[in-house]
């Protein structure tokens, strides 16, 4: 597959870009045979957490061998999709969408939704209103992600002026969660907007409260935080594999709303051992009340964020038509006498 020259105006985007040309896009011949799936250790993530602890989705794939992969940042996880490094990640909706955008549209497809909710804007204790922002120095978890959005966009909402050095009526400094969790304890920022459980984390500091609930943003509350994405090579030549996924994902999303208790057990084990340390129980399952899981890919907010992605600079005009191929996950609903889910307006379930 041919990757263009950068449409877009991020330096993740050029991360992108530079990956996929040094390693192309065909997939590795040596794992021919297994599927490698991606994700991070967020609570956003956790019917990935879960599935993976539980062999969920090693059962599920049966006679396919299952390896894993963590991230840190989207743009790491789309350059694996790229070069054949995973076939599969849990990623969120800016990622998915430069992912698109960058391979003009040669490179995955959004297979179902994962999580909506659990984002917003924690901030020290004497920033009592929105007004009190400016002037501020803010995190995200990268430039051009999901939460770096969401934040420049609610800025440009007031009327403030921001740009990618940092610069601007706020400071927006683009860093890794578990950096923004220490650098907010030692004072040098003033808030952050990260998604679960780091949002919880923050919340934890002294001092610290939640300013913006992202959820009190969108319409209904709901909004897209993660997605289930395959590498399009992965749909076209192994689609039993693809729906084996789907119904490892499917189980697991499951899992997650009806058993709290077993989801615990299963986030909490496997976030100790990606990051060598015990979360907190109270604070992990606080996080996970405030996240929404979901096959449902939540199309619509979907558009919204691109939209937005591109108002404030950090995308150019993208057509996203093509990018959800929700046939599989369908197919698997409708033999438990599910609902279909939809992708965008006038593509149908």
């Amino acid at each position: 597959m041919r990757v263009p020259s950068p449409p877009l105006r991020t330096a993740a985007a050029v991360l992108l870009v530079l990956g996929a040309a040094a390693t192309g896009c065909a997939a590795d011949p040596e794992r021919d045979d297994t599927l490698t799936l991606g994700y991070f250790p967020n609570l956003t993530h956790a019917p990935a957490l879960v599935g993976v602890e539980d062999g969920i989705f090693a059962r599920a794939l049966g006679d396919t061998a299952f390896d894993t992969r963590t991230f840190n940042s989207g743009p790491d996880a789309v350059n694996a999709l790229f070069s054949g490094e995973i076939d599969a990640a849990y990623l969120g909706p800016s990622p998915a969408v430069n992912g698109w955008h960058q391979s003009e549209g040669q490179a995955l497809h959004i297979v179902a939704g994962a999580a909506t909710r659990g984002t917003g804007l924690v901030v020290r204790e004497d920033i009592d209103e929105v007004e009190d922002l400016r002037g501020t120095t803010l995190a995200t978890p990268q430039l051009g992600g999901t939460q770096d959005v969401a934040l420049r966009w609610f800025a440009r909402e007031q009327g403030w002026e921001t740009d990618t050095a940092g610069g601007g009526d706020l400071s927006i400094v683009p860093q890794s969660n578990p950096e923004t969790v220490d650098a907010f304890a030692l004072g040098e920022i003033d808030g952050a907007w990260l998604p679960e459980p780091f949002l919880g984390r923050v919340l934890a500091e002294d001092g610290a409260h939640l300013l913006v609930d992202e959820a009190d943003l969108w319409p209904g509350g709901e909004f897209v935080t993660t997605h289930l994405v395959v590498s399009a090579d992965l749909l076209r030549e192994h689609p039993e594999r693809v729906e084996d996924l789907l119904r490892g994902h499917v189980e697991a999303v499951d899992l997650v709303n009806d058993d709290p208790d077993a989801t615990l057990r299963a986030v909490s084990a496997h976030l100790e051992e990606i990051t060598g340390s015990t979360p907190d129980p109270d604070l992990t399952a606080a996080a996970l009340d405030n996240i929404a899981f979901t096959v449902d890919p939540a199309a619509d907010s979907l558009l919204t964020g691109a939209e937005r992605a591109e108002a404030v600079g950090l995308l150019d005009p993208v057509d996203l038509t093509g990018i959800y191929a929700l046939d599989p996950l369908n197919a698997l609903l409708a033999e438990d006498g599910r609902e279909p889910v939809a992708g965008l307006e006038g593509e149908g379930p």
